[in-house]
């Protein structure tokens, strides 16, 4: 199983290495590409180094899999052509979530939607991910009707350069690295991607038109507020869902304790609830902090954590491949 492995050298490329090793993945050769500039260059994989390819030398290596993380503008131009020369590409930019050719894939929420002739496969925005992961359960026994999210996103989701801008505030006090308009150490930016004609930010109108896509149906109604604050390790978000059916809570937590990719943190007694520190490098989705909203009928609250850059994008991407592998659609 020939595997490249495109934008090797950034925050989710590495992971994506360090995903593959984790969990196996039966890699006979890896064919890591970066940037002009990191051709030549090596980077390391279950011990041995690997020499950064381009492009155009990863397609001539005719890979069976091309692990994307190396941004829209990229993918738009090089996944095609991958595609064409019979590569199937795992794409973690969002370039092809919504192209409606396209599959957008949690594996644990709707992997039955792909087949052995989709050479493009979008991997879900990261909060989306966590998110869904969590909602489809509930959502085949309850029918849920509105979704209303804040997220606390880490910032490890925009890149190596947010991570430096905090390192830096919290060393020095500023940075002359910036990847944020402000300051990030000590506040909370709520603002992530750049703002549209409705006065949302593309990320909270991807978290809306993503879900309904992995989950199959137009009729959810759901609503976003996307906050960057200056924390590692995984992203945060209070999900308020209004049901069509009545619920008990109890059976929520059974449930979602028994459902795939989710671990379940609820004793409020011991004061143990999901936290980014405690999901960091971990592939599952927490969720804790279950109860019923009061303010409304047939209403619940939860707290929803995961590893943006794992389960979030690695990861995931990573399952799908295991999925196509399983399936022998590579």
């Amino acid at each position: 199983m020939k595997v490249a492995v495109v934008g090797a050298t950034g925050l989710v490329g590495t992971k994506m290495l360090e995903v593959l090793t984790e969990r196996n993945f039966p890699v006979t050769e890896l064919i890591p590409v970066a940037s002009e500039k990191s051709v030549g260059k090596q980077v390391e994989f279950k011990g041995k180094k690997y020499t950064i390819h381009s492009m155009q030398q990863a397609i001539d290596a005719k890979p069976q899999v091309a692990l994307f993380s190396a941004g829209g503008d990229t993918s738009k131009e090089w996944a095609p052509k991958f595609a064409a020369a019979g590569i199937t590409v795992i794409d973690n930019s969002s370039a092809w979530r919504m192209d409606p050719a396209k599959k957008l894939v949690v594996p644990e929420v709707n992997a039955h939607v792909l087949e052995k002739t989709d050479k493009i496969i979008a991997n879900p925005n990261c909060s989306t991910i966590q998110m869904v992961v969590v909602l489809n359960p509930l959502h085949k026994k309850y029918n849920i009707k509105r979704v209303v999210v804040s997220t606390y996103q880490s910032v490890t989701g925009t890149g190596v350069k947010a991570v430096n801008q905090l390192m830096n505030e919290r060393k020095n006090g500023h940075s002359d690295e910036m990847a944020y308009k402000y300051k990030i150490d000590l506040n909370a930016i709520p603002q992530i991607d750049v703002f549209m004609d409705n006065a949302y930010t593309k990320e909270e109108m991807k978290m809306v038109n993503e879900t309904r896509k992995i989950m199959g149906d137009e009729a959810i109604a759901l609503t976003a507020t996307c906050v960057r604050i200056p924390v590692m390790g995984g992203h945060s978000e209070s999900v308020n869902i209004e049901f069509e059916n009545e619920f008990d809570v109890a059976d929520i937590m059974t449930l979602l304790k028994n459902t795939e990719g989710v671990i379940v943190e609820d004793d409020i007694k011991n004061q143990v609830y999901p936290m980014p520190m405690n999901s960091h490098n971990r592939d599952e989705v927490f969720v804790g902090r279950i109860r019923r909203d009061e303010s409304q009928a047939k209403t619940l609250n939860c707290w929803i954590i995961s590893d943006n850059l794992r389960k979030g994008a690695a990861t995931n991407a990573v399952q799908i491949a295991e999925y196509l592998m399983a399936k022998k659609f590579i």
